[in-house]
């Protein structure tokens, strides 16, 4: 979701750095980005770490995602071309899942602003054992929409989440935003989401 369908990298670096602030810690722009499509409280650790903020993991996830939700609730930066894609795919009757490694109450007012059958079902990195690179985000996903994990495209812009899907067993549609991705055995690139429709997903 965060890169993919929403631009919303923006708003936890911004939220990072008030984090930061708020606690006399230290932040960068590399640390921020390295952070991109992680489990979330993989990424409270590596902020207590780094920033060096004395708060738990626990306690800094709970903090971003005030942040995080109230510039959401502001406004919702679509990525060019995700909305209209989503509205083809529920039109074509194409069953979809959301796999993100956001936790709900992040999810829940984006996903509000689509249609209620958009997506089939909903993965969140609350709802994990292991969150992304880990495999059981897509395989839980795949299981949840009653089909193959060889049968999915999943749409990815981190390489964190790419290799996720890629060890489920998904082909993986990379669509790189604020962080490169590799290449890969299962994986192929586009640059934008825009003029992407539902007849070019089956080609790839």
């Amino acid at each position: 979701m965060d890169g993919t369908l929403v631009d919303t990298e923006p708003y936890w670096i911004a939220t990072e750095y008030e984090l930061a602030d708020r606690y006399g810690g230290t932040w960068s722009e590399e640390h921020a980005l390295s952070l991109v499509g992680n489990d979330l409280l993989v990424s409270g650790a590596y902020i207590r770490e780094h920033m060096g903020i004395d708060r738990t993991p626990e306690e800094i996830v709970d903090e971003l995602l005030d942040g995080v939700v109230s510039r959401v609730r502001q406004a919702i930066p679509w990525r060019p071309g995700a909305r209209e894609l989503l509205e083809e795919l529920r039109a074509r009757r194409v069953p979809c899942a959301l796999v993100t490694m956001s936790w709900m109450r992040f999810v829940t007012p984006i996903v509000e602003q689509l249609a209620p059958d958009t997506f089939h079902a909903l993965v969140t990195g609350d709802r994990v054992e292991f969150g992304k690179p880990h495999p059981e985000p897509y395989l839980a996903a795949a299981a949840l929409l009653g089909v193959e994990p060889s049968d999915c495209l999943a749409v990815e812009d981190s390489n964190t989440g790419a290799k996720s899907a890629e060890a489920a067993g998904c082909t993986v549609l990379c669509v790189p935003n604020h962080v490169p991705i590799l290449e890969g055995e299962r994986r192929v690139f586009r640059e934008s989401l825009a003029g992407l429709g539902v007849d070019d997903l089956w080609l790839l």
